[in-house]
């Protein structure tokens, strides 16, 4: 993504703060694997701190469990749960305590996850937050996402349902997360933005060329997917991001479409919102 709409993103957050009578503002940002996310969020971090405001920034892939959770939830809930990514892989305890420790302004530390070992860094490696923000910048992949309808889950969508699920124990338990904690969790934020695919059929795209700069700089030893691994591993993702697409666009408080190659094609603001 090259033609960043920031300006009018920062342009948006900061009115927001200046119209309401709280310190601190959680704004979360959403969009598919490869969408952009982190660097929309960096570049407006940046820019928030240029005009003064204190500003931190946490991903929702940082709250990802452990790998040992992980696999112990495959052994008693669903193989399928191994993989990080859907919900019900997060640590939505540690989210909510790292969230109060912000909005009481304590110093805090934000949690690393490394996706080329698969696991959570030392709590030694952690990132710093000292004192008060004035905004916290929240990026997920299903950041402020809500549940399907039980009817919807009834049919698999692409092979890892159909061959891996093919009793939607999985697919019912990442949507019974979603509807659980998930939402306590997103109910916190202020803001909602949506970086919007133009469809899904472009994230595989997306994240190949992520998991292609990931080789790059990877170190010895780290396992990198190959690119049949990576479309496998979009579809653990495929479900929840065509329900996103579908239905977060008429509630978000912004939505800047993109198109193939990321770029923003315009910025939508939602006026039933804020």
């Amino acid at each position: 993504m090259t033609a960043l709409p920031i300006p009018a993103l920062t342009a948006e957050v900061t009115q927001r703060l200046k119209a309401g009578d709280r310190r601190l503002l959680f704004i979360g940002l959403c969009g598919a694997q490869g969408s952009g996310k982190t660097t929309v969020t960096k570049a407006m971090g940046e820019a928030l701190r240029r005009d003064g405001l204190r500003v931190a920034s946490l991903s929702l892939d940082d709250l990802y469990l452990t790998r040992d959770a992980r696999q112990r939830l495959s052994q008693d809930v669903h193989p399928l749960l191994t993989t990080r990514g859907p919900p019900g892989t997060h640590d939505l305890g540690l989210a909510q305590s790292v969230f109060d420790d912000l909005a009481a302004g304590r110093a805090t530390c934000l949690p690393v996850f490394d996706k080329a070992i698969d696991d959570r860094r030392s709590s030694s490696e952690w990132k710093p937050v000292d004192g008060a923000c004035d905004i916290v910048l929240f990026e997920g992949w299903c950041t402020g996402a809500r549940p399907q309808a039980s009817a919807e889950l009834e049919s698999p969508i692409n092979d890892l349902e159909r061959r891996e699920d093919s009793d939607g124990i999985w697919r019912r338990y990442v949507n019974a997360a979603l509807a659980g904690a998930y939402q306590d969790l997103f109910a916190r934020l202020d803001m909602l933005v949506l970086l919007a695919a133009p469809d899904f059929g472009i994230v595989a795209r997306w994240r190949t060329e992520q998991e292609h700069a990931l080789r790059r700089h990877a170190q010895t030893g780290t396992h990198i997917m190959s690119d049949s691994e990576v479309v496998r591993f979009t579809q653990y993702y495929e479900r929840l991001t065509r329900h996103i697409l579908h239905e977060m666009p008429e509630r978000a408080d912004l939505v800047v479409r993109l198109d193939e190659a990321r770029q923003p094609l315009r910025l939508i603001r939602n006026p039933s919102q804020g």
